[in-house]
């Protein structure tokens, strides 16, 4: 059955228009199907997106040094979402280096296609450190050590709203003569997790993600003892929900190329919505997280020392390669300022070299 008869199916079995959330849940994780779950190239030059671990095997390295500093010859890492295992290899390798390996590195994977990737990139690259790591479909309980998720929450189905008579109401996806469509709800939209901005102009559109804030709490829960690292494009709330982004965060990719349009190349396309670190912070506080930073990625590989493996290398040419890497890691106008860090911890009193030159929490 195609994915858009599911989806299409779906509604009518509900009798009404279903979440912009549970569509994008159709979208990317329905089994086999969902953009995530099927067998297709999604990260890297022939994919649809480009990350930082695909962009330099510094970003994976600058990670590491922040591991070693939290696990400090005890723990173990776990991260969520390995796309092509290549983040992990990076790690992996650096901490060796570092002679800092944790005792396990987990995984927690929901893709069956991917695990398999992740599997043959590891064996392909450190055979010898595959018996460290482990794969998860769920998360284990007594946690300790570091949680790494790299451009996992933008991808966590978010609920859309839009500002209607006065009040903001969501935003449904109903489907009619087999085309997708938007649909506003009639009762106002209001949660308890949430603040939205008061006064809007009419039509006003923005994300809300209360199955993110669900899973930092299940995060705090499966843990002893640890940080949590979150890196993603986002902002803080005043960004988010500034009158200019009056169409919201929604983005979808395709073959690098971005639209604005979820209801086209379904499961072919990835779908995200922007981090809004305010909220994701005051539910991390409130179920027991300390906040340990939170600054752009620039200023985080920056304190890590990033720039020290360009002076290592002797190489003129290899030095050339990871500058360009380095930069476009870095700048502004490339991920250096969209993508931020923020840093969450549970019995961890270790200052964190990350947030060195910069610490954006007040902006929260």
């Amino acid at each position: 059955m195609k994915l858009e008869n599911i989806i299409s199916q779906s509604i009518h079995e509900n009798g009404k228009p279903i979440g912009f959330d549970e569509f994008m849940n159709f979208a990317l994780y329905s089994p086999g199907l969902g953009y995530y779950r099927s067998n297709s190239n999604i990260f890297g030059h022939r994919g649809d997106f480009i990350t930082a671990p695909e962009t330099s095997d510094l970003f994976g390295y600058s990670v590491a040094k922040q591991c070693a500093q939290i696990i400090n010859g005890g723990g173990n890492i776990l991260e969520f979402g390995a796309g092509s295992g290549v983040l992990a290899i990076q790690i992996l390798f650096q901490l060796g280096r570092l002679k800092s390996l944790p005792k396990k590195y987990y995984i927690m994977e929901l893709s069956g296609q991917l695990k398999q990737k992740q599997k043959q990139t590891i064996l392909k690259v450190l055979p010898e450190l595959i018996n460290r790591v482990e794969w998860l479909t769920e998360l284990p309980i007594g946690f300790s050590g570091v949680v790494i998720a790299n451009e996992v929450l933008d991808a966590i189905p978010a609920k859309r709203l839009i500002f209607s008579g006065g009040r903001f109401v969501e935003l449904g996806v109903d489907c009619f003569d087999d085309n997708f469509q938007w649909k506003h709800f009639d009762e106002p939209y209001t949660n308890p997790l949430i603040s939205l901005p008061v006064n809007c102009e009419e039509g006003y559109t923005t994300e809300v993600n209360l199955q993110a804030l669900a899973w930092i709490e299940s995060l705090y829960n499966a843990m002893t003892k640890g940080t949590v690292l979150l890196i993603d494009y986002g902002m803080d709330r005043n960004e988010y929900y500034h009158p200019q982004r009056k169409d919201g965060t929604l983005r979808c990719h395709y073959r690098h190329k971005a639209s604005d349009n979820p209801f086209e190349k379904i499961g072919k396309q990835d779908i995200t919505t922007s981090v809004n670190f305010s909220d994701i912070a005051e539910r991390a506080e409130e179920a027991g997280f300390e906040l340990s930073g939170y600054c752009t990625q620039a200023m985080f590989l920056i304190s890590l020392g990033i720039e020290n493996f360009l002076i290592q290398e002797e190489n003129n040419t290899k030095r050339d390669i990871l500058a360009q890497q380095i930069k476009q890691l870095v700048l502004p106008s490339a991920m250096g300022e969209t993508f931020k860090v923020l840093a969450l911890s549970k019995k961890q009193t270790v200052k964190l070299d990350g947030f060195r030159e910069q610490n954006l929490l007040n902006k929260l």
